[in-house]
């Protein structure tokens, strides 16, 4: 079965939550989509059953430390596992240069070389660019450059096994360059820094964010069937669904996903 499993859904400063990642599952085998920024990427694949052993892909969109900081647990944990002989096959991680070279210092100057000592051999960087098309479990990935205003970032969209389009536009909003990637996505991955009605609160564009509405405006335009809105503000969680939801139908009338940590989406 191919689900999403959602193992945080915050934005860089959030508390109450755990920074935006997900894994796209394949059955038993995950991939795993931005690690956010700390060890609670390993509780939260535990929360949700998902064994180390079972995680052979991982992208890393940009070297904000809200997405990047979590692979120095990632390698630590596989490198574990294949020292005790339970890790088959290797860990392969795409990103671009600068993610590389980031990742090697960070790594070389935090982990024992009992870790490290495995990047390069079963642990293994797979450089990504604009349009490259990589097999991923059972899918044709293709990366795309997002057009950041901040640093350089990576999207990407790929086909599920019955012919649904999923994309994932990164941190930052839709940008008409990536018409082609978006544009009638069965799932389409869209952050919403916070609702529109409270942007003079948390100040969106000034990070370089949306808002619900900006968000749900460009699902309407893209023609979009699901809308998935993630990497926001933490400070009502336990409305927030329900007040994005209520926020978005004034711009969208497709469905609206507004995820919980730990929440499984079947697709």
């Amino acid at each position: 079965m191919e689900a999403i499993n959602i193992l945080g859904t915050g934005s860089a400063m959030v508390t109450k939550c755990y920074n935006t990642c997900f894994t796209l599952s394949n059955g038993e085998e995950h991939f795993l989509v931005d690690t956010g920024g700390g060890n609670t990427i390993l509780a939260n694949l535990e929360k949700l059953n998902i064994n180390m052993d079972k995680v052979h892909h991982v992208f890393i969109s940009h070297k904000h430390n809200d997405h990047i900081t979590g692979i120095i647990w990632i390698i630590r944990a596989v490198a574990q596992q294949i020292t005790d002989g339970k890790y088959d096959g290797n860990l392969e991680i795409y990103c671009h240069k600068a993610n590389i070279e980031a990742i090697n210092t960070v790594t070389s100057l935090l982990l024992e070389n009992k870790f490290t000592k495995y990047i390069g051999d079963r642990i293994i960087f797979c450089e990504i660019y604009d349009r490259c098309k990589i097999s991923i479990l059972d899918w044709e990935v293709e990366f795309f450059d997002i057009r950041s205003t901040k640093c350089l970032q990576f999207g990407f969209n790929t086909l599920l096994s019955k012919g649904e389009k999923i994309t994932f536009l990164g941190d930052e909003p839709y940008r008409e360059e990536l018409f082609e990637f978006a544009s009638n996505a069965d799932y389409l991955f869209h952050e919403a820094f916070c609702l529109y009605s409270q942007r003079d609160i948390f100040k969106p564009y000034e990070k370089h964010h949306a808002t619900v509405k900006e968000a749900c405006e460009n699902a309407a335009k893209l023609k979009v069937k699901n809308l998935i809105m993630y990497h926001t503000e933490d400070r009502n969680l336990t409305d927030r669904k329900k007040l994005y939801t209520e926020e978005g139908m004034e711009f969208f009338n497709g469905n609206i996903l507004v995820p919980d940590d730990l929440e499984i989406i079947n697709l």
